[in-house]
């Protein structure tokens, strides 16, 4: 009992010690973030939901070749695909490109249906809701676990809709639509690599962007094609009126691939260097940090064209597959300082992205130097004008092309 009490008795001076340290350095902010963290730690179930059904895992035998009967659509018949994905949000950028290339096939006589794989057992009915008004998708929506209609292609378009996909008993070939290297969403262990046996499944690859094809193959000997990312220039557009005073960052904290801490120190670097140019947030919303800022939090495409038509420059870092955003700020004349990566370079191929290493003081550098150019209208407008050609119905006549090779006569 004694030991258990001078225990407890060092164990309380040694949080109490540390809990000066805290309050010294971070002042009630640092002690309220740990407090919050420890609670959300303590109160998290010990059993987390997986984002794949394990019987599905388990189900998956890919010992065995993929065996599908593959329909072909007759000269005049319509093409139906099955998209197999997870319920969606309003302005996810991963579902955002799906949906525009499925619009663009239901354009040229496509049926599309969306099968839901979920996990969390959500209220469908809300979700189908998102899909009509944020994707304007009016094709038939059920769930994949209720079975699959017969259809010329099955898609699927993230890792954990592949295991469904792959199980499924109906017709059609079998594609997967990748937007990113998934693996590398998650730390290595088994998610990793039930993400990464995905692309052993003998499914044919459409990629958005060419380094994801080209690492597919490469790493998996799988069959890929891609389409180039589109800009959609209707919503995001160099605005004549725009006076620039500023520099944009979107941050997203629960999205590791992009980078957000290394944003925020670059970031907390330039606004010590330029105190005198506004530095603006999109995304989620920050709180308090240690420089004056605009908080714009979530915004709509009208709103966020508005804040890039303001800024000189806008900090978007991809450690995966680049994202929609540099193509959108290029549009509005807001020049991209990305992290000098391959993936980035290869997909952008854009002359006016600007490239640094992944270091804080080397992006705010070069967010600095674009700041303070002479002819910065100029390299602005050229900017915008890049893009202008670069449409999503290009990406959407591709996927068509590769739709019709192997599933059309």
């Amino acid at each position: 009992m004694i030991s258990l009490i001078k225990s407890a008795q060092l164990q309380f001076l040694r949080r109490s010690r540390q809990l000066h340290n805290v309050w010294k350095a971070e002042g009630l902010l640092g002690i309220s973030h740990r407090t919050r963290t420890a609670m959300a730690q303590w109160i998290m179930p010990k059993e987390v939901v997986m984002p794949v059904r394990p019987s599905d895992v388990i189900a998956a035998d890919l010992s065995r070749p993929l065996q599908t009967v593959v329909p072909k659509a007759s000269p005049g018949e319509p093409i139906f695909v099955n998209w197999v994905t997870v319920p969606a949000v309003a302005r996810s950028g991963g579902h955002t490109t799906q949906y525009r290339i499925i619009k663009y096939l239901e354009a040229h006589g496509y049926v599309n249906r969306v099968y839901f794989y979920d996990v969390n057992h959500v209220d469908q009915r809300y979700y189908e809701s998102i899909l009509r008004s944020a994707y304007g998708f009016n094709g038939p929506v059920a769930r994949v676990e209720d079975g699959m209609e017969d259809a010329h292609a099955v898609v699927a378009t993230s890792w954990q809709t592949a295991y469904p996909v792959f199980n499924a008993h109906c017709a059609g070939k079998r594609f997967y639509f990748v937007q990113d290297f998934e693996p590398l969403f998650h730390p290595v262990g088994s998610l990793s690599i039930l993400a990464e046996n995905t692309y052993r499944m003998g499914f044919h690859a459409i990629t958005a962007g060419r380094w994801l094809a080209e690492k597919l193959r490469a790493d998996f000997s799988m069959d890929a094609d891609y389409f180039e990312f589109g800009c959609d220039t209707s919503l995001y557009s160099h605005l004549p009126r725009s006076q620039r005073s500023g520099v944009v960052f979107y941050a997203r904290p629960e999205a590791a691939r992009r980078g957000f801490e290394l944003g925020l120190m670059t970031i907390e670097l330039l606004a010590t260097r330029r105190p005198d140019i506004e530095i603006h947030f999109y995304g989620e919303k920050m709180g308090k940090l240690p420089f004056a800022f605009t908080d714009h939090g979530r915004v709509t495409p009208d709103q966020l064209n508005e804040i890039y038509n303001r800024c000189y420059a806008g900090l978007s870092l991809s450690l995966t597959n680049v994202s929609l955003v540099p193509h959108e700020m290029l549009a509005a004349g807001c020049i991209p300082v990305v992290n000098d990566a391959i993936q980035n370079r290869i997909v952008l191929d854009n002359p006016f992205v600007r490239y640094a290493p992944l270091n804080p003081h080397a992006l705010a550098a070069e967010i600095e130097a674009l700041i303070s150019m002479d002819n910065f209208a100029t390299l602005s407008q050229a900017a915008a004008t890049s893009v202008r050609s670069v449409t999503w119905d290009d990406a959407g006549a591709k996927v068509d092309s590769i739709f019709k090779r192997f599933v059309g006569k």
